[in-house]
């Protein structure tokens, strides 16, 4: 794609954020709602093509973690429908009054909801992001630039194709959403610049993440590179461990909220790995481990292990790998949490109550579990129906987010002619 071209699509899209200023919730809702029925209406035209983008990826000899990543089938695409129709349905915040006051000066001031304008997406291998995406600015009112990986093209490619389909048969401007597909890597730092666009949203890996914050002139929300711990203290019912450890490394190793990290007590570290050694043997998991885990694990015999080196404390796997490091006690374990954390999602289990309390307080990330898989960290499991990303930064938003944090407020001033003194 040209550069010519690729600012006038960006100049055509932002002229559309202008015009969905002018719908209203029931328009949208019905947009979505039809969405949701047409993306189960067309799933075999659907994983047809992403059937396509699939071969391709494993033509290239791309790891199965990484394919699954990019696969959809009929399940997911019941998932992205019921995504759908939770945020069509959902409580519409736009131009909601959030505060009202009259000042002593005789003027009115109101702050109200607005939207950002058009939002700029850039993403890889995630074809439910391209539905997630759309219906979550289009509920907030703003137009989108899509830039997905070139792993999900032909799945990007009907997908967008289907919503132009949707929004021109209802008579709205089919450029409120437009694909920037094909871009290469000097035409994405072209979008970085571009001043039509209010916010960039980079979703992928650490390196996506990096090369956006370092040159986008455009807000930027950031999202999903993640190394994810679960501590393990003395006192954890060590069945409800094994349960929450299994679920958070391979319900999906592929996801950002993916556990990576196992921090053991190490007084209960040779009975939680006796306990656990099994069935993490059965799911294929490399386990790579500190010294006194290997030594144990060792005489366990287990079958894919590895001594850890420094690097896998800060590794986000994204496959069926897994860190183990035992500690003294709970401040260790808080401490190389706070060492290591990208601020994502991190999760103590744990029957002690005090340590909960100072696990929340003192652990800076998004998402804090006790108990609990960190798998739930999602905008889905929130009652979101779908989420943009799970931003890591403090400004704006943080967590998981969703059409309501796609909006941002203006200040109505009014008075009968009020002057300042």
């Amino acid at each position: 794609m040209k550069s010519n071209k690729l600012k006038k699509i960006i100049t055509e899209t932002k002229k559309s954020s202008k015009e969905l200023l002018e719908l209203g919730s029931f328009q949208r809702k019905k947009i979505l709602l039809i969405l949701a029925d047409q993306i189960k209406k067309k799933s075999k035209k659907i994983l047809i093509e992403n059937q396509k983008d699939i071969e391709i990826a494993r033509k290239k000899f791309l790891n199965e973690s990484l394919v699954e990543r990019l696969m959809l089938n009929e399940a997911r695409i019941l998932d992205m429908a019921k995504a759908i129709r939770t945020i069509a349905i959902g409580e519409d915040n736009l131009f909601k009054i959030i505060s009202e006051v009259k000042r002593p000066s005789g003027i009115e001031i109101k702050k109200v909801i607005f939207p950002l304008g058009l939002i700029a997406i850039i993403y890889e291998s995630r074809p439910n992001v391209t539905i997630d995406a759309f219906s979550l600015c289009f509920k907030s009112g703003n137009a989108l630039v899509l830039k997905g990986g070139k792993e999900i093209e032909n799945t990007n490619k009907v997908l967008v194709v289907l919503i132009k389909k949707i929004l021109k048969e209802n008579n709205l401007n089919p450029n409120i959403i437009n694909n920037l597909a094909g871009l290469k890597k000097e035409q994405v730092s072209e979008i970085l610049i571009n001043k039509n666009i209010d916010c960039v949203i980079p979703r992928g890996g650490k390196g996506l993440i990096e090369f956006v914050s370092k040159n986008s002139q455009v807000p930027v929300i950031i999202t999903g590179a993640s190394v994810v711990h679960t501590y393990i203290d003395k006192s954890a019912d060590l069945n409800l461990a094994k349960k929450v450890i299994l679920n958070a490394k391979e319900r999906r190793v592929s996801i950002c909220n993916a556990l990576d990290t196992i921090l053991l007590h190490e007084d209960i570290l040779d009975k939680f790995l006796s306990l656990s050694a099994e069935e993490l043997a059965e799911k294929k998991v490399e386990l790579r481990a500190d010294n006194n885990s290997y030594k144990f694990l060792k005489k366990l015999n287990y079958p894919n292990l590895r001594k850890a080196a420094s690097l896998d404390f800060d590794t986000e796997f994204l496959d069926h790998i897994l860190a183990i490091k035992s500690v003294k006690n709970f401040e260790e374990a808080i401490s190389h949490i706070q060492q290591h954390s990208l601020g994502h999602s991190e999760a103590i289990i744990t029957e002690n109550k005090k340590q909960v309390a100072d696990f929340y307080r003192k652990v800076d990330a998004a998402c804090l579990y006790h108990n609990t898989s960190t798998q739930f960290g999602d905008g889905g499991e929130y009652g979101m129906g779908g989420e943009i990303g799970i931003s890591t930064q403090k400004l704006h938003a943080r967590g998981p987010f969703g059409y309501k944090e796609l909006t941002t407020y203006k200040y109505l001033v009014k008075s009968n002619g009020a002057i300042r003194k």
